[in-house]
């Protein structure tokens, strides 16, 4: 059985070739589905889970919608998911399953479905839905710890971030099977440094930051002021963000 996400973006620019038109009918927050033999708005409704009222309203174009043909270009109602805490959103990518999605995540495939209620087939996901994955922080291994990727991350900055060894960031984390494909949301496993590389300076003491620690109430804490503090750190560049794990040199009193 094809899934929503052939239908929607390889049928699509099929349609599109053939009519010029297509490719422009659907407006910001739809995407584009080719009419298939048998499908009427509201069983389209149904199988991309928006409401009928929705799913007309997003086709103007359409003057009577319980007249619909194959070939014909629909648009779909982007949905917009609150997803649950404990769990991050994703916008679903050309290619994506439900399994694959897992994989990518580390996590298990019923532990996936049961996080998404909301969507009534899993065999059936389509670009641009939202599936809601759930975090596993607090999974990583002792002697790492949890790093929640943000937008423009790569293995390659995050190892530089933490002054770990890229092969080493890449051991750490056999869950991920592509380490040149990592999203925001996605959990990270940073193994622990003892120290900076060369090790912290004379006159200076190892200190591993903890989740809400700042370099500001560091200092506070033992006494120093923020700029020696800074000073002592020039291999964190951007002294606005430090992250749980990484360590701090601080200057003895």
């Amino acid at each position: 059985m094809e899934d929503q996400e052939k239908l929607a973006a390889e049928q699509a620019p099929s349609e599109a070739q053939a009519n010029p038109e297509a490719a422009n009918v659907c407006g910001p927050n739809t995407f584009p589905y080719i009419v298939r033999p048998g499908d009427t708005m509201f069983s389209i409704a149904r199988q991309f889970g928006v409401s009928l009222d929705a799913l007309i309203a997003a086709n103007p174009q359409i003057p009577d919608p319980s007249q619909i043909r194959p070939g014909q270009v629909v648009c779909i109602p982007r949905q917009s998911t609150t997803c649950p805490p404990g769990t991050f959103s994703y916008t679903v990518q050309p290619g994506d399953t439900m399994f694959t999605i897992a994989q990518r995540f580390g996590v298990s495939l019923n532990a996936l479905i049961a996080a998404n209620p909301q969507i009534p087939n899993p065999n059936l996901i389509f670009p641009g839905q939202i599936v809601c994955v759930p975090r596993t922080d607090g999974r990583c291994p002792s002697g790492t710890f949890a790093y929640t990727v943000q937008p423009g991350d790569s293995m390659f900055l995050i190892a530089q971030r933490f002054g770990v060894s890229l092969n080493a960031l890449i051991a750490a984390n056999p869950q991920i099977p592509n380490p040149n494909l990592i999203f925001p949301g996605q959990i990270v496993c940073v193994p622990i440094v003892s120290q900076p590389p060369g090790g912290c300076p004379a006159g200076t003491f190892a200190y591993t930051v903890r989740p809400g620690d700042t370099m500001f109430n560091i200092a506070r804490r033992f006494g120093v002021s923020l700029d020696d503090l800074i000073r002592a750190n020039p291999q964190i560049p951007n002294p606005n963000q430090i992250r749980p794990g990484q360590i701090v040199c601080v200057p003895t009193r």
